[in-house]
This record gives C-alpha cells, sequence and structure tokens, in this order.
C-alpha cells in the first residue's frame, strides 16, 4: 500500500502565495536594524547540547520536554536550536569578537521546539533576532525597543501591539524574592496546577507566568519582584521607562513578565497583543550580562530581542487582511514563435534598464483572452502586447490591468525609457 508523503506535524511549508509577504517584512526588518548599526550573522542551525543545557538552564521547559537532541555518528550530543542567543553568544566567543568591541548583531532562521502545534505555535518556527555586547546602560536596552517600536509603526501595527517591562534585578535580589514567592505559592499549594508544582522547587518564577484561568487570582495576590530588586538594577528600570516615555513610547509595569529563560537579568520586555488569543506575544527579549561569563567568555553586558515571524505574521493577516500575492509589474503577451523571440529579448532590457522590475512572458500557448487572465491573476499592472502588426512595425501596445486609463502604443525601442519617465517602480 502507497502512502502519501507530507510534512512532519508541525514543520510547516512556506507557499509562494504566501512568501511574497515574508519577503517584503524581511528586508524592511533589515533596512530598520541595519539604520540602527546592526550587522548579521549566521550561525548554523546545530550545536552542542551542552550549549542549551548551560544557557538557558537544565530545568526549563526547553531543555527537560522541548528540545530536538539526537546523537551523530560520533556519539556526540547535538540539538537542533530552541533558540539564537546562546549560539551567537557561542559564535562571538569563538571567533573572539567581544575583544574591546561593542557588537550590535541581527540574525535570522529557523528554529526548533518539540511541543503541540497550534495556530501560531509550531515545531520549527522562524525568529528574527538582534544582539548587543559590551554596552551595560539603559539607553542601549530603550534603543532595541525603539527600534523594534518603529517596526510596527512601519507595519501599520502600533495600535495592535502594547509594550510590557520588568525589571528581574541581580541574582543576590531574585534569590530573596524566590525565597519569599516560594513560601507564598507553598501555602496556596492546593491551587497550583501539575505543572507549577514541578516548577516550585527549580524555577518557580516561572509559575508567574502562567495562563492557567483558575490560579491567576492568586498569582496575582503574590509579593512583586519590582519590590526586591537592588538599587543599581532599580536606577536601570527607572531610567529605561523615561527614556522609553520620552521618546514617544509608553511602557506597561506588569511585575509577573518573569521570561521563560534562566539567563535573563535586570530590565526584560514582550510586545504583545490581544489579537492572536493564547499566542499574545509577538516579540520578547531583555538583557542578560552573565551569559558569556557563563559560557567561558569574559564578564560582557548584553541585551537583545527575538521576534517570531510565524505570530507576526498572523498579525498581518488580522490587521490588513490576507495580502495577494504579486508575481509580476509587467506581463508581455503575444503568440507565435516571432513573438517568443521579441518578447524574450525585450524582457530582459526590461530588467536591465529597471533593476527590481518583475517581468513575466507569457508562455504556454493560449489565445490573448487566456494570456490576459494568465496577467490578471500575476498581479501585473499592466499587460505589453506584442501582436502580429505590432512585431512587423517594432511597436509595443501597453494595456493597463489596475488603471482607468487609455491603451498606449509606442515603439519597442522607447520601452524602457518610457518606463523609466512616466512610471513609478
Amino acid at each position: 500500500m502507497s502512502h502519501t508523503l507530507s510534512a512532519i506535524r508541525g514543520m510547516n511549508d512556506l507557499l509562494p502565495a504566501q512568501s511574497a509577504l515574508w519577503q517584503r517584512t524581511e528586508s524592511l526588518l533589515r533596512d530598520v536594524f541595519m539604520a540602527y548599526g546592526y550587522a548579521e550573522i549566521r550561525m548554523p542551525v546545530l550545536e552542542p547540547t551542552a550549549l542549551f543545557a548551560r544557557a538557558i538552564g537544565e530545568v526549563t521547559d526547553i531543555v527537560e520536554k522541548e528540545m530536538y537532541t539526537f546523537a551523530d555518528r560520533n556519539g556526540e550530543s547535538l540539538t537542533l536550536r530552541p533558540e539564537g542567543t546562546a549560539g551567537c553568544v557561542r559564535a562571538v566567543l569563538e571567533h573572539g569578537l567581544l575583544h574591546h568591541q561593542v557588537q550590535k548583531l541581527f540574525y535570522q532562521g529557523p528554529m526548533f521546539r518539540y511541543e503541540r502545534p497550534q495556530k501560531g505555535r509550531y515545531r520549527q518556527f522562524h525568529q528574527w533576532g538582534a544582539e548587543v555586547f559590551g554596552l551595560p546602560g539603559p539607553e542601549i536596552d530603550a534603543e532595541l525597543i525603539l527600534a523594534s517600536a518603529r517596526i510596527w509603526r512601519q507595519l501599520g501595527l502600533s495600535d495592535h501591539l502594547r509594550l510590557e517591562i520588568n525589571s528581574l534585578g541581580d541574582a543576590e535580589s531574585r534569590a530573596r524574592y524566590r525565597q519569599q514567592l516560594v513560601d507564598y505559592l507553598r501555602r496556596h499549594i492546593d491551587l497550583l496546577d501539575e505543572d507549577s508544582r514541578r516548577r516550585l522547587e527549580h524555577n518557580p518564577l516561572r509559575i508567574l507566568d502562567s495562563k492557567n484561568t483558575q490560579m491567576q487570582e492568586m498569582l496575582a495576590a503574590a509579593p512583586r519582584l519590582l519590590d526586591f530588586i537592588d538599587d543599581a538594577s532599580r536606577e536601570h528600570f527607572e531610567q529605561l521607562g523615561r527614556y522609553l516615555r520620552e521618546a514617544g513610547v509608553e511602557p506597561q509595569v506588569n511585575s509577573r513578565l518573569v521570561r521563560g529563560l534562566d539567563y535573563y537579568n535586570r530590565s526584560v520586555f514582550e510586545w504583545v497583543t490581544e489579537d492572536l488569543g493564547a499566542q499574545g506575544t509577538v516579540c520578547a527579549g531583555g538583557r542578560y550580562d552573565t551569559l558569556v561569563q557563563q559560557l567561558g567568555g569574559p564578564a560582557t553586558p548584553a541585551v537583545g530581542l527575538a521576534m517570531g515571524l510565524e505570530r507576526l505574521m498572523l498579525l498581518l493577516e488580522v490587521a490588513q487582511g490576507a495580502a495577494e500575492a504579486v508575481q509580476a509589474d509587467l506581463m508581455l503577451l503575444g503568440q507565435g514563435e516571432a513573438f517568443m523571440s521579441c518578447a524574450l529579448q525585450l524582457a530582459e532590457r526590461l530588467r536591465d534598464g529597471l533593476p527590481g522590475l518583475r517581468v513575466l512572458v507569457a508562455m504556454g500557448g493560449g489565445g490573448f483572452k487566456s494570456q490576459f487572465r494568465k496577467a490578471d491573476r500575476s498581479g501585473a499592472r499592466m499587460a505589453i502586447i506584442l501582436g502580429e502588426q505590432e512585431l512587423a512595425e517594432g511597436m509595443v501596445g501597453i494595456k493597463y490591468l489596475r488603471e482607468d486609463r487609455e491603451q498606449l502604443r509606442i515603439a519597442q525601442a522607447d520601452l524602457v525609457e518610457h518606463m523609466r519617465t512616466h512610471l513609478a517602480w
């Protein structure tokens, strides 16, 4: 019996109808971060398992339950990266990029976590991340958040996202808080779900982030981490808030925001939306000033963010509606061998003269009626007609497909200049 091959559950194909929006969004992200002085770094999707155990924390959900880990033919334990920060730290250390240098880096690509697939949460998902090494002050935290705010403005999403911030303080203040929180939670042990009881011993701060509706009232009355943080962290957090407000971004303090990874300290933040149901976090990050040293490097202040591209695309669809895929700006129409020879040459001249112009040639035969249907489905703004008369006279017809404008007829030799002069591309 034959079986139809299909993608692994939670690992999805990105089809041509969807990829245009991804390409435009990724291009915008790249342009924004480069405008802030970031440079691209690309890391492998496979890393030694020990990297994530040391960086993320062995008792986190990611390491305990979600990583794709296997032994290679040499018996070395390898893991498909579940996030990007640890690999980025490994890369800058391995290549000596932190020696008396500030590094501002961005990256993108697939990440992998074994969890229950649902809308906005997949086993292979794509992240855009940015990391800064060597700057300890709140001004770089603010700049990173302002860069993300600029992205939302340019994507038309500002009204769909809100910024939440918190401070985790330093290790000592978190330890003091941890004991107070555990004591409080033990007094309400009957209200804790199974996951929270498991976290109580090793990672109690993550309980604050629980989405269990039956625990919300109890968690709302829990001790606040902000009441325990050290003076330096408090000053850092208050200055960050001032920088953001003065720059026109109004943050909301969320004292239960803790993030899911062990390496964070001081300021943490999330951009969240109400439009995607339970998967409401679109972008998140914060400081991780001890991680570089934890992985064997020098003491180095650091801060970063990551945004999930699948969730960002879902939010764009909610805000703007599903975008139609546009394959072409122009489509050359005609019939016969003489048409094809002329059209191929003319299309090359158009691409040479107007870089970035998307030009299709009608191929596969068919009459003009069917070719116009193809041109319309391609999203082309106009059809360039090369009928028998146009070919004989060295002319082209220009028919507008999206505008109510009179059809034109010009010389083939003038087509490139006509497009450059009269049309905005």
